[in-house]
């Protein structure tokens, strides 16, 4: 009887937390995180909008994956956002934090597949490179040393122009940097630097993924559409960003070859282009019965992900049916995630 009494209190207190000062819900579903994951978010949210326009319209805000997982985990109730958008997985330390703010248990939902793009101008010199090439241009210690000399891509390749290093790319709280960390610049260390597999931890995060902040590498904030522009207008320069950005502009843009695999749909689906990775949302359980239409939507958004669905058509990579299965699975079945799979 007394366990079944702390239950209903702990309920009670999870939808007053959801409530507004005057004791009534929140009627706006709200979501932080990628601005990869954005465009696709955003779009659920407007066909949310119109199967009812007696709903308020979702708040969906782009802050990167890192300062949205921050906000997501700092609390539940009216002032934390239901969902966040990530281009990459959540990290252990992300959940604990999330545990500790009593935020616990999440949903991970993958929504579909992205690549992180490198693109150039259509007027550019025709980039081949690979994750060694890129790694020893962006690197901040390539190969253990003080600092990265390399100004130009010849520089680091004979075979490449003599063209200044130009990389516009998003900031340290971004899922694509992070995944682009771990796709293309770590491998690229390990290969022109095999003696790394000696070193662990902070050692190995200095010489393999720390970028260079002395100019080739340009912080472009989390606007990507920002970055489309900077390639239109400076031929040679190179731009990292989500696959969809450069679908939406092939017209402008073309995909840069890694390991002499394009940027393509096909490639990013089948896993042959070297930066393939996943994309999520992380929902949180103890909002799905306090925010109205909060299911709903995550039922609207496995109806969208498919290969015939609206969201391919604007750039996703539809998962494999046995991905999208289980995450139509864990939206159904409120499974939350499982912490020891993280890292």
């Amino acid at each position: 009887m007394l366990g079944r009494l702390a239950l209903t209190m702990t309920l009670a207190a999870t939808l007053a937390a959801c409530g507004d000062s005057n004791g009534g819900m929140r009627t706006q579903i709200t979501a932080v995180g990628s601005s990869t994951v954005y465009p696709f978010t955003t779009r659920v949210a407007e066909a949310f909008r119109n199967q009812d326009s007696n709903r308020d319209a979702p708040v969906i805000e782009s802050t990167g994956t890192g300062g949205g997982m921050a906000r997501f985990c700092d609390g539940v109730g009216v002032d934390y956002p239901d969902l966040v958008n990530a281009s990459r997985r959540m990290k252990l330390s992300e959940y604990m934090k999330c545990q500790n703010n009593n935020v616990v248990p999440v949903m991970e939902i993958q929504i579909g597949m992205d690549g992180v793009a490198l693109a150039e101008s259509q007027e550019g010199p025709s980039f081949e490179l690979t994750k060694k090439d890129i790694y020893l241009a962006l690197a901040a210690h390539p190969m253990g040393k003080d600092e990265n000399s390399a100004r130009t891509w010849h520089d680091v390749n004979p075979d490449l122009p003599e063209i200044p290093i130009q990389v516009y790319g998003p900031p340290s709280t971004s899922g694509t940097r992070d995944a682009f960390a771990e796709l293309i610049m770590e491998p690229g260390c390990v290969e022109a630097f095999p003696e790394i597999e000696e070193q662990t931890g902070d050692q190995k995060k200095l010489v393999c993924i720390q970028i260079r902040t002395d100019g080739p590498y340009i912080d472009a904030g989390e606007n990507d559409n920002l970055i489309v522009q900077k390639l239109a207008a400076n031929p040679n320069a190179i731009g990292i960003f989500g696959y969809s950005y450069l679908e939406e502009n092939q017209d402008r843009l073309r995909g840069i070859p890694i390991e002499g695999v394009a940027p393509t749909y096909e490639t990013i689906a089948g896993g042959s282009y070297p930066g393939a990775r996943p994309l999520f949302i992380y929902v949180k359980s103890k909002h799905l019965n306090a925010v109205p239409g909060l299911k709903e939507f995550l039922r609207l958004y496995s109806t969208m992900w498919g290969p015939d669905g609206d969201l391919v058509k604007r750039g996703l990579i539809a998962a494999p049916q046995s991905v999208r299965d289980q995450a139509s699975n864990v939206i159904e079945q409120q499974i939350p995630l499982d912490p020891n799979t993280l890292e």
